[in-house]
């Protein structure tokens, strides 16, 4: 089978977790071909195995395309289109007008006074998508004055949500710039037969842009599309809106541009396949049907954790172990408040706040915001990134002389803590559950799901609640090794990357054979040729005239 992976964030240019997650699916599933389709690939690719190509590289975020990847490509994403572009008359301007205007009517629609604005905003990306793929590239026009007018139009139609309305000229400009990027796909010259229509299926490694390209292959060839979200990228949207710049009107435009996106993604998708519960929920909200939703829990290596979690004497039975990000959404605050209340009652008691390297800009200062608040809450102990023992709270980085790995992490304390307000799937808490490791955990995202009872779960935003529950393990050491076998077991059995493997391998072969046949271009007529024309004997070349309506010898 011919798979058309659409990989978030340029795989396999790109690291991060979601290129490792499409790293393990092309490698385990080698009875499959794999063409990669790297949106946002730059630079040299990592080495590849035999059943996966670099189909199309381009970078979404360059108008021009990927230049840097130029050997990969007989032409620049864009360049083929520049003339095109360029001969555009009176009848293209009128169609991209009339179907800009259709998906901005989409876009604009108050949903509670007008009904089909899903249909409007469809209706408008699939026009669009077919003057692309018949004139050329869109950038040039959505950028244009057609655009910005068409789109003030829009907002003062009949029936517009108030939001929209009240849009004026820097609010359409900013948005026809972001709208240009985010349908960027639309122009991208991956839409012929020698490309995404030779696939049998398209794998969409995210939601929104990234799920584009698969969403116009099943429009324009009936390719089968798979989605598979392991974060929700609406609700990414919806937050990185809300805390913009931007005035409201434009953040109004930006998530109704978001959430139809998403819906009609959702809508036409063969097979939605979410990392949990919560992520399913918002698919749900967005209109997918329930009877095309199938959960397949992200695969996490479990080798590696091994000997940690088969090993029940390990660990520290006094010490409290924090591992992650360190960022607001992790509230390191409440588990410092928490564990000063530890301490009232259990003095001998140690944390150890293990953060994952972080390169971003202006990284550093919750650290030390939370590194001060230690300081006041343990006046009379200095706090640093000491061995525990010597402080109450170590403060140290993964990959340091105290905590070179994360094997070495865990297996350090007798409880894993997760403090966090915001958390999607988390990994770390099926990393402890690896190492066999009692968890204390607040109830987030897909916590409660993950854990299934074999941990301690607290609301968030609650110290005492999370120093009750931390003291109840500390004190019950049977209890603690009890909770930590029954997670190690519930983890080997959902959240390896063989299950992982073995739910797509099963999925892949289910949609293929929903799928209606196609024969392309030199493919040949199934049985044109008898199956004994391919045994040697004397008969065989009587077999083949046979199929070929030749007569006999």
């Amino acid at each position: 089978m011919r798979i058309g992976l659409l990989a978030e964030g340029g795989y396999p240019y790109a690291t991060g977790e979601s290129a490792l997650w499409c790293e393990r699916l092309v490698r385990g599933l080698g009875q499959h071909q794999f063409d990669l389709y790297a949106l946002g690939g730059a630079g040299s690719p990592r080495p590849l195995p035999p059943n996966a190509r670099v189909a199309r590289p381009a970078d979404p975020g360059s108008p021009e395309g990927n230049a840097t990847a130029g050997s990969l490509l007989e032409r620049t994403v864009f360049g083929a289109h520049r003339a095109a572009r360029r001969a555009h008359g009176r009848r293209e301007r009128r169609r991209f007008t009339d179907a800009f205007h259709q998906l901005a009517l989409g876009l604009c629609a108050d949903e509670g006074i007008a009904t089909g604005s899903d249909d409007a905003f469809a209706t408008g990306l699939y026009a669009l998508a077919e003057l692309a793929r018949e004139r050329g590239g869109l950038p040039g026009a959505l950028r244009s004055d057609d655009a910005v007018r068409t789109l003030e139009s829009a907002c003062r139609a009949p029936g517009a949500r108030r939001g929209a309305a009240a849009a004026g000229l820097p609010d359409h400009l900013a948005f026809v710039e972001h709208l240009e990027r985010t349908l960027r796909p639309l122009s991208l010259d991956w839409y012929t037969e020698e490309a995404l229509g030779a696939a049998d299926l398209c794998h969409a490694a995210a939601g929104g842009t990234t799920a584009l390209p698969g969403l116009l292959a099943k429009r324009f060839f009936g390719t089968p599309l798979l989605v598979t979200e392991y974060g929700v990228q609406l609700r990414s949207h919806y937050l990185d809106a809300a805390g913009a710049d931007g005035s409201l009107p434009l953040r109004t435009l930006l998530a109704a541009l978001h959430g139809r996106l998403a819906a009609e993604i959702y809508r036409q998708a063969a097979l939605l396949t979410p990392g949990n519960a919560h992520t399913r929920r918002w698919q749900e909200k967005c209109g997918a049907d329930r009877a095309r939703i199938r959960i397949v829990h992200p695969g996490m290596a479990a080798d590696r954790f091994a000997e940690v979690g088969e090993d029940e004497e390990s660990g520290d039975p006094t010490t409290l172990v924090w591992v992650g990000r360190v960022e607001p959404a992790k509230d390191l605050v409440a588990l410092l408040h928490a564990f000063h209340e530890i301490r009232a009652q259990q003095p001998d008691a140690r944390l150890r706040i293990v953060a994952v390297p972080v390169r971003e800009p202006g990284a550093g200062a919750y650290l030390t915001h939370c590194k001060g608040l230690a300081a006041q809450l343990f006046p009379d102990e200095a706090t640093g990134a000491h061995a525990v023992g010597e402080n109450p709270v170590a403060f140290e980085e993964l990959g340091g002389p105290e905590a070179p790995t994360l094997e070495d992490t865990y297996a350090s304390g007798a409880v894993v803590v997760l403090s966090s307000v915001v958390e999607g799937f988390p990994a770390g808490l099926v990393e402890a559950m690896f190492c066999a490791r009692a968890t204390v955990s607040t109830d987030v995202g897909a916590v409660v799901e993950i854990i299934g009872g074999t941990g301690l779960v607290v609301p968030p935003r609650n110290p005492r609640a999370l120093a009750d529950a931390c003291l109840a393990l500390l004190r019950d050491p049977e209890r603690r090794h009890r909770l930590g076998a029954a997670a190690r077991a519930r983890a080997l059995e959902l959240f390896t990357v063989e299950q992982n493997l073995a739910a797509f391998r099963g999925i892949y072969l289910e949609l293929l054979s929903r799928a209606p046949v196609r024969h392309r271009p030199g493919d040949g007529v199934p049985f044109a040729h008898p199956a004994e024309a391919h045994v040697p004997g004397s008969w065989a070349e009587q077999a083949v005239a046979a199929g070929t309506g030749a007569p006999d010898a």
